[in-house]
């Protein structure tokens, strides 16, 4: 079987297609969804790098695929997704990120103050992905405000969770590592 070109050429205009086959506009609010979908599943890539052999990946990674998830159904239209049968984020998946934090938070001193962002590269790389879901939560609230269909509270409900478990893990691979965390102290001139 020959091998698919990278590059098709129908986005040169500015255009690109749903998976439905409908073209937009690449500037279309849909579009720069999940093009943050996509950017938030890169950096959890790049946090993944950054951990050694002893930290098990496979739930990271199950996260990635549940973004792929979230994604797809990002690029399609909401009458046509049943059409194309697309993964659905559930609610068991949720419940296992809260099991995950669950976990971890039972590992780590209690917060007394706010902490800066920082620490080991992977654990500041999981506080970028926070930030990150938290930009990504906000955009599809703001979609859900102006096509309340498109967006599911399921997927709000999964991201939400999901910034809330790159706070918790940041703090655990910090922790793992012995690296101290930096609270934050007010700047008063």
């Amino acid at each position: 079987m020959k091998k698919a070109a990278v590059y098709t050429r129908t986005g040169d205009n500015g255009t690109t297609s749903l998976v439905s086959g409908t073209r937009i506009k690449k500037s279309q609010e849909r579009i720069a969804l999940y093009g943050e979908c996509d950017e938030l599943n890169s950096f959890i890539g790049v946090a993944i790098s950054f951990l050694d052999d002893s930290f098990d990946k496979q739930f990271l990674q199950q996260i990635q695929s549940s973004l792929f998830d979230l994604g797809s159904n990002l690029a399609c239209e909401f009458e046509k997704r049943s059409t194309y049968k697309l993964p659905q984020v559930n609610d068991t998946f949720i419940k296992s990120i809260e099991l995950e934090i669950d976990k971890m938070d039972a590992n780590l001193p209690a917060l007394r103050n706010f902490i800066l962002p920082g620490g080991s590269q992977a654990a500041s790389t999981f506080h970028v992905c926070r930030t990150i879901c938290r930009r990504l939560e906000r955009s599809l609230v703001a979609f859900q405000d102006t096509q309340p269909k498109e967006i599911n509270d399921i997927d709000l409900k999964f991201i939400n969770r999901l910034s809330d478990y790159f706070f918790i893990l940041a703090r655990f691979v910090n922790n793992q590592l012995k690296i101290q965390e930096t609270n934050w102290v007010a700047n008063l001139n």
